[in-house]
């Protein structure tokens, strides 16, 4: 089998595929840092295999790669691979559930955390030699507030929401969840009482046609005067337009964002118009890639390819 790896540089620089050539099978393994779109076809082109991380495959390139057989998202998402082709096919479609769940949870209380105590401003008051220069042992504006007193809004029940909401019920917040499926473990709300009841709204669901738009100029509106938004989700569950124009109106007192719809996102996007701002916290999609959750990824990414050969489904979506 050769096997062709897509995108290599959105897994680090530091990231060990060695395991990926001791996988039993695999006779050649083929590796490209970055791939551009229209180069897709041409490298795919007398692979058996492909492990793909960011790029799309879909009727658009996968008919000129007649030898095509098993892909491999590096994600546990597989919103950029198009499934019913892959059915109609007879290409094996696998993906990597539960690896990030520590790792983008972690992430998520980070920016919680730091947006909700006003870290950057207060940094930067003590940075900018402006602590110093006043002559005052402390300093208490901006006002922030305990987590005890907020309740914490998470959007999806999966394995990362569920986990957000285990450390902010630690945190001492109040926790309500929206999902499908009913969790005793948590108080349930629909997403229209979620918005408007919650301090902190925090977002993992997967990029659906249902959850495309999920949350929009309607749902901004009935949140709290300041309240907190994170999305660590997929960008286009949300409007983006409409979360710069809360922020801008001061109708959102933060946002943190790490996932885009366009990523990475140009200079046309309205989030541009929020760079520098203290109570905007954007990371670059980075929040699943701790060095230890992209160890788990190419470990069950290897286990795949195996489970693949022997005729396995695990962890198979088509």
């Amino acid at each position: 089998m050769t096997i062709v790896l897509l995108d290599t540089a959105t897994l680090g620089e530091d990231i060990d595929l060695s395991p990926v050539q001791a996988v039993e099978g695999i006779d050649r393994v083929i590796e490209y840092k970055n791939t551009a779109p229209d180069q897709v076809a041409d490298r795919l082109r007398e692979a058996d295999a492909v492990m793909v991380n960011k790029l799309k495959l879909g009727a658009h390139n996968l008919p000129l790669c007649p030898k095509l057989k098993l892909i491999c998202v590096t994600a546990t998402g597989y919103d950029n691979i198009d499934t019913d082709y892959c059915r109609a096919h007879g290409i094996a479609l696998y993906n990597v559930p539960s690896y990030s769940t520590d790792s983008v949870a972690q992430l998520t209380l980070a920016m919680a955390l730091s947006l909700a105590c006003r870290l950057t401003e207060y940094r930067g008051f003590v940075h900018s030699g402006d602590y110093s220069a006043s002559g005052i042992a402390n300093r208490l504006t901006p006002v922030y507030h305990e987590l005890t007193s907020m309740v914490w809004g998470v959007v999806g029940g999966g394995e990362i929401g569920s986990r957000v909401a285990q450390l902010a019920s630690a945190m001492g917040c109040r926790v309500l969840m929206c999902r499908r499926k009913a969790d005793d473990r948590y108080e349930q709300a629909d997403l229209d009482t979620l918005c408007r009841v919650s301090d902190i709204i925090s977002l993992h669901v997967p990029l659906s046609e249902e959850t495309r738009g999920l949350i929009g100029e309607k749902q901004i509106a009935s949140m709290k005067q300041g309240a907190i938004l994170i999305n660590v989700a997929r960008g286009s569950v949300t409007d983006e337009e409409a979360l710069t124009r809360a922020v801008e109106s001061g109708r959102l007192g933060g946002l943190g964002v790490d996932v885009y719809s366009r990523e990475p996102f140009g200079e046309d996007h309205p989030f541009c118009r929020l760079l520098g701002r203290s109570n905007v916290c954007l990371t670059p999609h980075m929040a699943w890639g701790s060095a230890e959750s992209r160890a788990r990824c190419i470990e069950t990414v290897c286990a795949n390819v195996g489970s693949y050969l022997r005729g396995n489904a695990i962890n198979r979506i088509v």
